[in-house]
């Protein structure tokens, strides 16, 4: 048997990313230069819905042809077995650390500084992000040689995608035995946003040849001066927070302020400062408890319910950043479409107690619900209609303290 061995070389993308794209510039150039290439992808969703591993193997034809025959390409990659991996993200690159795609004796690792931050890390209570320098420490110690910085933040500064940036880290990294010429044709061939892209693949190619090993992911935060409201409720309310409760505090507490006078009015906020003051006069209280409580009494008093859920997909500066992030031009037309299924439960927490229970207890009323709710709906919020729709079911919010969720939540809170 040969001793010849393919360029196995694993990419891990998220959905839209081009990771399909960047697995094809790499089988058309090895096509193009004397290789057998193969690709598979196989799509995932251990981070974020989408998330697709591309798996690309290169062997010389001029080898095949002397070992008699077409090689045998693997279909998915070995943990231990892999020369090369591509990540768009940097959480994408510790999986593949934790899958063993990536080895100290072999791997160059070529990934994104950058986070995009699963469901689980938003959703959580506290803070649930994972700590990237942690991350980034224990990525660098798992690979061989490895390439790193934002590449997303690069693309962005290109006009152009990700998948440009990480073809171009690949070529200045000199891993493969193609020049810059032979890359930069590949992508030429392509045909489709070629300027851009070469514009991110020379800034790509520049950083890596470099030995750029990053910059720091987290910074430190900036001190966030003290809010001075107009509105005299609001500046005693704010007044309040520097009078009752210690320093170290007072920018959650602030934020708590804020978030609920945003989500209900000035006196939930009130609530949330009165129920802080007996932590305060706890025994034994410290800054730690006060601090944690109020970041959890905070989300916990601003539950996302229907009213909720609808204010925050019909404002003004979620427009915008859907606009921006869809990068729409002048005279360019943006329709945005909301799946929904509300169903018979989130229905009854949105009526008034009394109604919501009985609903939720009866039986005739309550099967015509369910069958008018079985399938979900799509509404489209940059239409007028889609629009109103959700503003009015926004507009509930004015009766959200006589509602059947609002009890139930109370009720647990105060426990």
């Amino acid at each position: 048997m040969t001793q010849a061995q393919p360029i196995k070389i694993a990419i891990l993308a998220m959905g839209g990313e081009g990771g399909g794209v960047l697995a094809d510039w790499v089988v058309d150039m090895g096509e193009a230069n004397g290789y057998v290439a193969q690709t598979t992808s196989v799509p995932g969703v251990a981070q974020r819905t989408g998330a697709t591993i591309y798996y690309v193997e290169l062997y010389p034809t001029a080898q095949a042809e002397a070992d008699g025959g077409l090689p045998v390409l693997a279909l998915m990659p070995l943990p231990g077995d892999v020369d090369v991996v591509l990540a768009s993200e940097l959480m994408e690159a510790g999986r593949a650390v934790q899958r063993g795609l990536v080895t100290s004796d072999r791997t160059t690792l070529i990934a994104s500084t950058h986070r995009v931050f699963s469901i689980a890390e938003k959703s959580a209570l506290g803070d649930g992000r994972v700590d990237s320098d942690q991350l980034l420490a224990h990525t660098a110690k798992a690979a061989k040689r490895f390439i790193r910085f934002d590449m997303a933040q690069a693309a962005e500064a290109s006009g152009s995608v990700i998948s440009a940036v990480l073809f171009g880290a690949l070529a200045g990294s000199g891993v493969l035995p193609f020049s810059r010429a032979q890359f930069e044709a590949t992508v030429e061939r392509g045909g489709v946003g070629v300027k851009p892209s070469l514009k991110a693949f020379g800034a790509a190619f520049a950083r890596a040849q470099g030995g750029d090993d990053g910059e720091p992911v987290q910074a430190a935060p900036a001190a966030v001066p003290a809010p001075q409201p107009r509105h005299p409720a609001v500046r005693a309310l704010v007044e309040r927070v520097q009078r009752e409760f210690s320093a170290t505090a007072q920018d959650l507490l602030l934020e708590g302020v804020r978030r609920l006078i945003d989500y209900q009015d000035l006196a939930y906020a009130g609530l949330f400062l009165d129920r802080m003051a007996a932590v305060v006069a706890l025994p034994g209280n410290n800054d730690q408890l006060l601090r944690e409580t109020a970041r959890h009494l905070a989300l916990w008093m601003s539950y996302e319910d229907t009213a909720r859920v609808a204010a925050l997909k019909t404002r003004a500066t979620r427009f915008e950043r859907v606009r921006g992030e869809a990068r729409v031009q002048s005279g360019q037309v943006l329709a945005i479409n909301e799946y929904m299924h509300p169903r018979l439960q989130e229905i009854c927490e949105t009526l008034p107690g009394g109604i919501g229970r009985w609903l939720m207890n009866s039986t005739l009323p309550k099967k015509l619900v369910e069958r008018f709710t079985r399938k979900g709906r799509v509404i489209q919020t940059s239409s007028l209609r889609g629009y109103l729709m959700l503003r009015t079911v926004a507009w509930m919010k004015r009766w959200r303290r006589s509602t059947m969720r609002y009890a139930e939540e109370n009720r647990r809170i105060e426990e």
